[in-house]
């Protein structure tokens, strides 16, 4: 574990230990409702993939398609409420240095490093890294469905196609959620190298509690 650096924006939150993500990995753990979870890119440059479910029932995870549809925006940021498929709120974005994140895009997996890269062989993957964090919590692999890929860099140009830049965020960058309901969370350091500018590198988080 790292020592705690980072400054607390909330004089009523008190600062929990900063973990770090080794690259191309990832990590599950429980937050409880009114809990934030502060995600920091360390060195910059570098994508990390959240999933979520409700913390006593599996069957509520979190949607992009819910999320994008209510709030009639692509591009979430500071107030910005992150739904459930059963339309629950599950985070609320309440502070964010980068502005700059992704709601459309699945978790980067091996079939995707195969389909568009032409990779053979084992790649690690931020699917795989969620199936097995949240596997050890009775997960199934079959319900980790779209990321909020955090400093995640997606555009869609006039002609709907899709392009994948480099992270607009730099070292110390952070994005913080608060949870509305008691969740259990999956966070990867994005294993893509499309998706971080060629390099792979850690995430940072901790939880702070009210």
């Amino acid at each position: 574990m790292l020592p705690n650096t980072a400054p607390t924006l909330d004089s009523s939150v008190s600062a929990s230990e900063l973990h770090r993500i080794p690259s191309q990995s990832g990590t599950a753990f429980l937050m409880m409702k009114g809990q934030i979870l502060r995600v920091t890119d360390p060195m910059g440059e570098q994508v990390s993939d959240l999933f979520a479910l409700d913390a006593s029932d599996h069957g509520s995870y979190l949607s992009s398609g819910r999320t994008i549809d209510y709030a009639a925006k692509y591009l979430l940021s500071v107030g910005d409420i992150l739904y459930s498929n059963d339309s629950k709120e599950m985070f609320t974005i309440v502070a964010d240095t980068v502005k700059r994140h992704d709601f459309t895009l699945t978790p980067c997996s091996q079939r995707m490093f195969e389909k568009l890269y032409g990779w053979v062989g084992h790649h690690p993957s931020c699917f795989e890294n969620l199936s097995i964090a949240l596997g050890k919590h009775g997960v199934s692999p079959d319900r980790i469905h779209s990321t909020f890929n955090i400093f995640m860099n997606v555009s869609f140009d006039a002609n709907g196609t899709v392009a994948v830049h480099c992270p607009i965020s730099k070292a110390g960058d952070f994005i913080e959620l608060r949870a509305e309901r008691d969740l259990l969370c999956g966070l990867t350091a994005c294993s893509a190298e499309g998706s971080n500018n060629g390099t792979l590198k850690p995430i940072d988080y901790q939880i702070f509690t009210a």
